[in-house]
């Protein structure tokens, strides 16, 4: 008999976001596949969760999948997890589903966290329609993506490092203009979480006075139709 792969979303931040569902799941697999097997292991514990823990990320997920879903084929029960958040969504997760599909294995998601989806609430800016990006390019094809994405008439999120949000946003401001209203997030759910809003001109000379720690989603305004 054939085994199952969940894809089990996990806190953002909070351990208390987890649902009851993917805590009895966890509990029943036979399997845990963990972006980050030590920073996985601090929910785990947390919940008195004790399963086998296999690391599964960006390195090695070429290498592992054809094993894992031929290991499943035989009736293992797998939950893949990232750090944090929901699986496959810049995170891990999209080759192994794939591979899974195309041997008729099933798989499951559960509703969970997804860090872009409260930033963009809070951020005051129009939600019925929006684009989301992921992380742009680091180098190769970045100033034409950003022009690519200033031209979209509805509102545009993307995920930054800290290390970059400063200069990102100069970026935005030659390129989308410093008119244009963002709100950047980080920290969120978790103690220090902050949201600032306003035109991307003050925004970034904001930032550029103070560090600021946490991975930023940043959500901008869409362009106008005139």
């Amino acid at each position: 008999m054939s085994g199952k792969l969940y894809i089990v979303p996990t806190p953002i931040g909070n351990l208390e976001d987890i649902t009851l569902r993917a805590l009895r799941v966890l509990k029943e697999v036979d399997l845990i596949l963990a972006e980050d097997t030590r920073t996985s292991g601090i929910l785990l514990k947390h919940y008195d969760i004790n399963k086998p823990l296999q690391s599964h990320h960006t390195h090695n997920e070429h290498i592992m999948t054809r094993s894992i879903v031929q290991r499943i084929g035989n009736g293992l029960i797998a939950a893949l997890i990232s750090d944090a958040g929901t699986p496959s969504i810049s995170d891990p997760g999209f080759l192994l589903v794939r591979a899974c599909i195309e041997e008729g294995l099933e798989v499951e998601c559960l509703p969970g966290p997804v860090s872009f989806i409260p930033a963009l609430v809070v951020s005051g800016l129009p939600t019925e329609r929006f684009h989301f990006e992921g992380f742009l390019p680091l180098k190769k094809g970045r100033k034409k993506r950003l022009e690519q994405l200033a031209a979209l008439e509805y509102t545009v999120v993307f995920f930054e490092s800290p290390y970059r949000i400063a200069k990102t946003l100069k970026e935005l401001v030659n390129i989308f203009g410093s008119e244009r209203r963002i709100s950047i997030s980080r920290e969120l759910t978790k103690l220090y979480e902050e949201t600032l809003r306003g035109k991307i001109g003050e925004i970034a000379e904001i930032v550029e006075q103070k560090k600021m720690k946490g991975e930023f989603v940043v959500v901008i305004e869409g362009a106008s139709k005139k």
